[in-house]
């Protein structure tokens, strides 16, 4: 039903506090079971995490990877009559926008006892207290009601989300710095990809200012703004991007008084199955602090849902944290990742001696016709547990990692499909160029390298 003000009911079978994607699934499961549920909600549109972050942000990635593509067909596949690309932000962005608000309409138009809290989480930006300045920059949020391109941007985060950015602004032609505390960026990720993914970048363009911090910011919005970092450099952009993470939404909703348990960070806590430290009080999505993505926040809720009110086959329902993929559309000029499981570090303090990594490097075949320059790296790691060589780890990137529990031998079961990277994956589970046990050469094989131009 569409969105109402006031209850429609006296008393609810289940109350979800958070419309976001974990709240609309777990809501839409229980009434699927007849329940009497109430959506609350504080912006007028529910599945607002959906529809204003992620499939904005892919729609950006698109615009992104056609400006690389256009390259390529002139450059190299020799297409005639194709334009240098000049993307322009400032007509697309209202494009966009209208999407959006169309999915946002039929979200709305499909839309206790059990309380669920699935409030969700936002942007974390440091205080003025932190870094003088700071509210003269955006967040992730803010990227999305940008109505011109910044000629010139710098984005402060080594996660995900500044990775992201920071692709899509350089391949769109922005002058981009990336400043990052460590020397890599993605550093809970496998550091295969932290080794291939933070040069490349470099090589692409990007400005990454390696162990530095933002010390303060001078300027006024919508003008130049005068960065200074705490090496004691200083650098002059159009735009500041904080993308250092985020922070549950708890202030304010009265939890600590009910007696449910928050974490140092604001996160609340929760057990495997959800319940929070009060009975009947459940917490899920990003509110919780695990796997904060769109897609486990769905599964949760729908189980959660499923195990409160479903039959008796789902009274022990829950969502495993193990395993779960992730992809980063590090964009266009930039290999995108695809991984799940665990590194290689976390494998090895787990298995010990156990683990053997399987390694292969090559090239896609889409870019044997593309400069030199242009060629992006691929590399897969399977990381493996055991005689039957179980699968715990699987790191991937270069071109289609975004779009692809099991022991080696099934993978080397499988049939292969010619020509594609998912072919030379196959063969590097089969033939890998070495594997090591901990991080300790134990065999080299022969190998058959595949589409290395």
């Amino acid at each position: 039903m569409a969105p109402v003000d006031r209850p429609q009911h006296e008393r609810y079978d289940y109350i979800c506090i958070g419309g976001g994607s974990g709240g609309v699934a777990s809501s839409r499961r229980a009434a699927s079971y007849g329940k009497k549920v109430a959506l609350v909600e504080v912006s007028p549109h529910p599945w607002r995490h959906l529809c204003q972050r992620c499939v904005p942000k892919k729609l950006m990635w698109h615009a992104a990877d056609l400006a690389d593509r256009l390259r390529h067909a002139a450059q190299g596949y020799h297409f005639e009559g194709v334009p240098e690309p000049k993307f322009n932000w400032a007509t697309f962005k209202p494009q966009r926008d209208a999407y959006i608000r169309r999915l946002n309409n039929i979200y709305e138009t499909n839309l206790g006892k059990e309380q669920s809290i699935a409030t969700g989480g936002r942007p974390t930006i440091p205080s003025e207290d932190e870094v003088p300045g700071a509210s003269l920059g955006i967040d992730s949020d803010g990227f999305f009601d940008l109505e011109e391109q910044p000629k010139r941007v710098a984005i402060v985060g080594a996660g995900y989300i500044a990775v992201e950015f920071a692709g899509v602004f350089n391949s769109l032609g922005s002058e981009t710095h990336l400043f990052i505390r460590r020397d890599k960026v993605l550093r809970t990720f496998d550091p295969m990809l932290q080794d291939t993914l933070t040069p490349w970048m470099e090589h692409t363009g990007i400005k990454i200012h390696k162990h530095s911090g933002i010390q303060r910011v001078e300027g006024e919005k919508g003008q130049t703004l005068t960065i200074h970092d705490v090496n004691g450099e200083t650098t002059e952009v159009d735009c500041l991007v904080w993308a250092i993470g985020r922070h549950a939404n708890t202030e304010n909703l009265g939890l600590e008084q009910l007696g449910v348990q928050l974490d140092k960070k604001g996160d609340v806590v929760v057990d495997e199955y959800q319940n929070s430290s009060v009975k009947d009080v459940y917490a899920i999505g990003d509110v919780q602090g695990k796997a904060l993505l769109t897609p486990v926040a769905i599964a949760a809720g729908r189980r959660l849902s499923n195990r409160l009110f479903g039959p008796e086959k789902f009274k022990n329902d829950k969502l495993s944290y193990e395993d779960i993929p992730t992809v980063v559309f590090s964009y266009v000029n930039t290999p995108t990742i695809g991984t799940v499981g665990l590194t290689e570090p976390e494998a090895c303090e787990l298995y010990g001696k156990d683990v053997k990594i399987y390694k292969s490097s090559f090239r896609s075949l889409y870019f044997s016709q593309v400069e030199e320059h242009h060629k992006e790296p691929t590399v897969y790691k399977l990381i493996v547990v055991g005689e039957e060589e179980r699968v715990v780890g699987v790191h991937i990137i270069g071109m289609g990692s975004d779009e692809m529990g099991a022991r080696k031998q099934d993978l080397d079961a499988t049939c292969a499909i010619h020509p594609t990277s998912a072919e030379d994956f196959k063969t590097s589970c089969r033939n890998a160029d070495l594997a090591i046990r901990c991080g300790k050469l134990f065999a080299v094989r022969t190998v058959f390298k595949t589409s290395n131009h």
